[in-house]
């Protein structure tokens, strides 16, 4: 069983999807610590030619509080003003019809506890991009809640029975293979290849949001650049 761990992002890059399309089993890790700037409350998307940070706004968001112990503080007014920057942004976008409507659901998704919002985003746009795995939270695993880092990883591993962990490529630094291979775990790393596709009539920008990709690419294309990656 291949298995992938990341934290909960909202509409996160094309990697992250790519990892989970990879993996027999994906697990959001809600109990690690929240990233003040990072990316679990916010992403770029195409406006005006280039790349534009929106965020979802999080109450009393701290560093010193775990993902799973972090909320919303993200008001109907607040979901409508982010709904119409997204539709500026893509309404001339070739698939803007097919995924807006689910795009506005997932915003307006009636949610104060931040893992839960995130996880049905996560959910509907796997089911809109067919991509079948199944999807666990690391808070309720059946595991040591005491390990960090590597060791916590690890642990996951052993308690869900992979036999292959696949990390994100950033993760190369951080996790050292023979350590997996003395637990019986092939790890491997997912590296994006080059990609680009049209978005209007400007030059590509990069590593935006699922958001651009899902309003530029047919689910056939979508299902091309899912699988556009190498493991090392």
């Amino acid at each position: 069983m291949k298995l992938g761990i990341m934290q909960p992002y909202f509409m996160p890059y094309l990697g992250y999807w790519q990892l989970m399309n990879a993996v027999d089993k994906y697990v959001l890790l809600d109990d690690a610590n929240y990233i003040m700037r990072g990316f679990i409350n916010r992403n770029s998307i195409l406006l005006n030619g280039k790349a534009h940070m929106f965020s979802i706004p999080i109450h009393k968001a701290s560093q010193n509080k775990l993902i799973n112990e972090t909320e919303l503080n993200f008001e109907i007014k607040d979901k409508e003003n982010l709904i119409n920057t997204l539709s500026l942004a893509y309404k001339k976008a070739p698939y803007y019809n097919d995924f807006f409507p689910i795009l506005k659901d997932i915003i307006l998704f009636d949610e104060k506890d931040l893992v839960k919002y995130i996880k049905n985003s996560i959910e509907k746009i796997a089911e809109y991009s067919n991509i079948k795995t199944e999807i666990l939270i690391s808070s309720k695993l059946n595991k040591n809640h005491e390990l960090k880092s590597q060791e916590r990883i690890i642990e996951i591993n052993k308690v869900l029975n992979s036999s292959v962990y696949i990390n994100a490529i950033g993760g190369v630094e951080l996790y050292d293979k023979k350590d997996f291979n003395g637990q019986n775990i092939e790890l491997k790393f997912i590296k994006t290849l080059p990609y680009e596709y049209k978005q209007f009539k400007n030059d590509f920008v990069p590593n935006l949001s699922v958001i651009d990709v899902l309003m530029f690419n047919s689910k056939e294309d979508v299902k091309k650049l899912l699988d556009n990656y190498e493991l090392i």
